[in-house]
């Protein structure tokens, strides 16, 4: 092994927070460095191995949220100089153009591509630039023999004709190849026509993963007439084609990256409902992709491209480690599972049990709601079953039902007959467990989960349904076998929640329901108290369902139910925080906008009965304010009248003093004045009053 250490390249990629750019940095940066001696190129993460790449680049300032750790250093919004400081610290350039028909990117490519060449003199080490275009450059390239309808040749790139809308495109690729060229030049260019890009959370065929998951529609709609082809890549292997080019810097410049898939694109989304959704697929015109809004025109102008090419230099120049190389077809399997992976798209399974009229069916129905789930009820599951067979043994086009889907059905339905027959309308355990089993595995309850209700009732039925059988059966010889038991992992509840209350509680709830509602719920007193002497029953006996649960290390949360608390508020807030957040796409935009108007409706009723509270305690504020002016001036009054007797009786001998001594003398002193009538009768009156006094 040589000891010569290679030293770690620094790669800048534009628009790091797009799809394209996003996974090609992804990959790059998990490259790890190899020996000279080492037969194979790594490149997977390895704890040991030191990064084969620094990567850096550019993101919008919407990315503030994302988290791209994989970056050295990212730059958000950077001027033309800031820009080109950058590119001349790296050792390669990559700037990826294939994911969209607007000018800016490629002309940002444009400049950065001319300004590295006009410093290139400056340059202490050679230095790549790597154009990720688009096969969309080769859309009108006609076949050399007009009558032929062979594939076009890696080779032919200099006759290719671009789609009018990705001319700019084309004259960057040649711009490319004629400014980074030569043998002796410090800057090295490259042009990679990249295919059609699949993988990952998907960007370009979203929309054929996105409604078969949902099972959106019965059957997946395809615009056009789909019988075009289209050359396609994983979105790793086009990383996998810049990392060789940046190790084994191939001769030839233009290099076609394309998987060896020869697919039509009815092909493409017949395998993607058939993996992923209603196995169905449905042709509508064209305009219906923009009226449905499931694509823009420039996604339809890519899926619209009919294009065969052949591509030698990936296979004979390249040590590439594929992820797709057969393309999407062969390895649909994989790509659905990288696509919920990576879009955590994650179906939640839940159980949930208890006696009758605790409340499983409402708390089903809020998880359901909540996490858009699948609510199973054993009852619906088997009505839904015998309908759906009788539509197709009576159905009125027998004509476009395969005869074998027709002789099992009738076979199954007279199963299901015979058994009701023999057992009083009850199902034998063996058809009920093939209904439900069916059931859990069907694409909806796979791709988003569900929520058992009730069912099953005890441990046999549970190992009967959820075991694998095939599985036990191959540990037999194990050794150790303290080992849990196998499970059916795809259709076994994941959270199980095992909600109880008193008998006193249950018996007080069913008696409060209107009759006919108790009738409807089988809660009236002859049918609910049997049903719950049958729960406490199956419940004391030596192996329980919970018991089953536990032995395969599923444990059950016990949750006691005592208030009638109808929206079940406390008990939905230990199940969501027990299951996390919901794991799909969210609410759709009516549903956000029913959802948004809820709780502007709770936040207005809060706000009025806030007010209402504050409006209650001003009054009663008031009032009380009121009724203590109304004590003080009943206090004052009372005050007063007591200061006013005081003042009488303190008054009193001063009167009869006067009275005795002083008023006979003034009266008299008076009416001497009115009689002589002098000018100052105050004079008058003070003199007489003396003279009388002497």
């Amino acid at each position: 092994m040589g000891d010569k250490k290679q030293q770690t390249k620094r790669i800048f990629i534009n628009d790091v927070d797009g799809y394209s750019s996003k996974h090609l940095a992804k990959f790059l940066s998990a490259c790890v460095e190899t020996s000279e001696d080492e037969e194979e190129a790594q490149a997977l993460t390895s704890p040991e191995g030191e990064p084969a790449f620094h990567v850096v680049g550019t993101v919008s300032s919407s990315s503030k949220r994302e988290k791209l750790d994989f970056l050295r250093e990212k730059y958000e919004s950077p001027t033309k100089d800031e820009l080109l400081q950058h590119l001349l610290e790296c050792d390669v350039a990559v700037y990826n153009v294939s994911e969209s028909a607007t000018e800016r990117q490629v002309e940002e490519a444009t400049w950065a591509l001319t300004a590295l060449h006009d410093e290139m003199e400056s340059f202490k080490s050679q230095k790549f630039f790597i154009l990720v275009s688009t096969v969309m450059t080769w859309a009108m390239t006609k076949p050399p023999n007009p009558d032929e309808t062979d594939a076009l040749l890696e080779e032919d790139f200099r006759r290719r004709k671009p789609h009018p809308s990705f001319k700019s495109h084309n004259s960057l690729e040649n711009l490319v190849l004629k400014l980074a060229k030569g043998k002796k030049s410090k800057l090295v260019g490259y042009v990679v026509a990249s295919g059609l890009q699949y993988g990952k959370g998907e960007d370009l065929f979203h929309y054929f993963f996105k409604v078969s998951w949902l099972m959106q529609f019965p059957k997946v709609p395809i615009f056009g007439q789909g019988t075009n082809y289209i050359p396609t890549i994983h979105v790793s292997d086009l990383g996998g084609v810049i990392q060789n080019i940046i190790e084994f810097k191939p001769r030839p410049k233009y290099i076609v990256a394309v998987d060896n898939s020869k697919s039509t694109l009815e092909d493409i989304v017949k395998m993607i409902s058939h993996v992923l959704g209603p196995e169905k697929i449905q042709k509508l015109p064209l305009q219906e992709a923009i009226t449905m809004k499931a694509f823009k025109p420039e996604e339809l102008m890519c899926l619209s491209i009919n294009l065969r090419l052949e591509t030698f230099i990936i296979k004979d120049f390249f040590d590439l480690r594929w992820t797709s190389e057969a393309g999407m077809i062969e390895n649909m399997e994989s790509i659905v599972q990288e696509y919920k992976d990576t879009r955590q798209l994650l179906p939640i399974r839940i159980l949930l049990i208890g006696p009758p009229a605790v409340g499983k069916t409402t708390l089903a129905e809020k998880l359901c709601r909540h996490y858009q789930l699948h609510h199973i009820k054993l009852k619906e599951v088997i009505e839904e079953k015998i309908t759906q067979l009788k539509e197709i043994v009576n159905g009125s086009n027998p004509e476009n039902i395969h005869q074998e889907v027709m002789t099992a059905a009738q076979k199954q339905l007279g199963n299901i007959n015979k058994s009701m027959e023999a057992n009083q309308g009850r199902l034998a355990d063996h058809l009920l467990f093939e209904i439900m089993e069916e059931r859990l595995n069907s694409k909806p309850c796979k791709n988003q989960g569900f929520v058992l209700d009730g069912f099953p009732e005890t441990y046999e039925q549970a190992k009967m349904i959820f075991s694998d059988v095939n599985e036990d059966a191959g540990n037999e010889d194990l050794e150790l076998m303290s080992k849990a038991p196998a499970y059916k992992e795809k259709i076994t509840p994941e959270y199980v929640f095992a909600l109880d209350a008193s008998d006193e509680f249950l018996t007080r709830r069913v008696q409060g329901l209107p009759e006919s509602v108790a009738e409807k719920m089988c809660y009236t007193q002859d049918e609910f108290l049997p049903r719950l002497t049958k729960y406490r029953q199956l419940s004391g006996v030596e192996e329980t369902l919970c018991d089953y649960f536990d032995q395969i290390e599923i444990h059950p949360l016990s949750i006691e139910v005592s208030t009638d608390d109808p929206e079940y508020t406390d008990i939905m807030k230990m199940i969501t925080q027990a299951v996390g957040t919901p794991k799909n796409y969210g609410l759709s935009p009516e549903e956000q906008k029913e959802q948004d108007w809820k709780k502007e409706e709770e936040r207005r009723w809060k706000l009025a009965a806030e007010a209402a509270v504050r409006k209650r305690r001003n009054e009663a504020a008031l009032a009380e304010m009121a009724a203590q002016y109304e004590d003080w001036q009943k206090n004052l009054s009372e005050v007063k009248r007591q200061e006013s007797e005081l003042l009488e009786v303190q008054v009193l001998p001063l009167r009869n003093y006067l009275m005795k001594y002083v008023m006979p003398s003034l009266s008299e002193a008076m009416l001497e004045c009115c009689k002589i009538k002098p000018e100052d009768p105050v004079d008058f009156l003070a003199e007489y009053l003396l003279r009388q006094e002497e």
